[in-house]
């Protein structure tokens, strides 16, 4: 199989955590390439009509998109446990979501400033975001804790992966303030194997 990959892009960063964590990085080869919004590489583009990475190349020819519909096939494939098939399914669910949430309003604020002029660049659309982003990390901080503290799920991956993404490109918005015992949480996740292997 062939993934689709940028060092940089905290979905594809998701991927590589899992197949870490899956003890299946050799099943995958990375192909790296360089796509932005406004310029999408050839190949990438002939793999997925959407241009949009991680786009996951199959064996047999069949390629998969988006990072939760990747994940999801690697875990079954290789009989991993990362989606529980038990009443915290939902959570799970919901968890990996808000991390996909949370790297899409990270991502929109950099494209904002970096595929725009500088005269058309809208800092209520930049300050949109980030307000998304508080709430979302206020609730990770509270409701969501006990849940990123129990046994390891691809919620904990998209969460971990997202928070490391407002280190690397916001790190000038310190998102720990406020958020103690989540960023006590992030620290401990970050130290694992498969985060550090995947460190953009």
């Amino acid at each position: 199989m062939r993934l689709y990959h940028s060092p940089a892009s905290p979905f594809v960063r998701k991927v590589t955590v899992l197949l870490h964590e899956l003890g299946q990085t050799d099943a995958v080869t990375l192909k790296t390439v360089t796509t932005t919004a406004l310029a999408s590489d050839e190949a990438l583009k002939t793999a997925n009509p959407l241009a949009r990475l991680p786009a996951l190349e199959r064996d047999d020819g069949i390629t998969l998109y988006d990072s939760r519909v990747i994940t999801a096939y690697l875990n079954d494939l290789f009989n991993g446990g990362f989606y529980p098939q038990n009443s915290s399914r939902w959570e799970t669910l919901t968890l990996e979501a808000t991390g996909d949430g949370m790297m899409d309003s990270g991502v929109a604020m950099v494209y904002e400033t970096r595929l725009r002029d500088a005269e058309q660049v809208s800092q209520a659309w930049i300050d949109a975001q980030w307000a998304k982003i508080e709430r979302t990390l206020f609730a990770l901080n509270t409701r969501w804790i006990s849940h990123l503290s129990g046994p390891l799920t691809m919620g904990q991956i998209s969460v971990a992966c997202a928070l490391s993404y407002l280190d690397f490109r916001h790190d000038t918005r310190n998102w720990r303030q406020g958020n103690e015992a989540l960023a006590k949480w992030h620290a401990g996740f970050d130290s694992r194997p498969s985060m550090r292997a995947t460190h953009p």
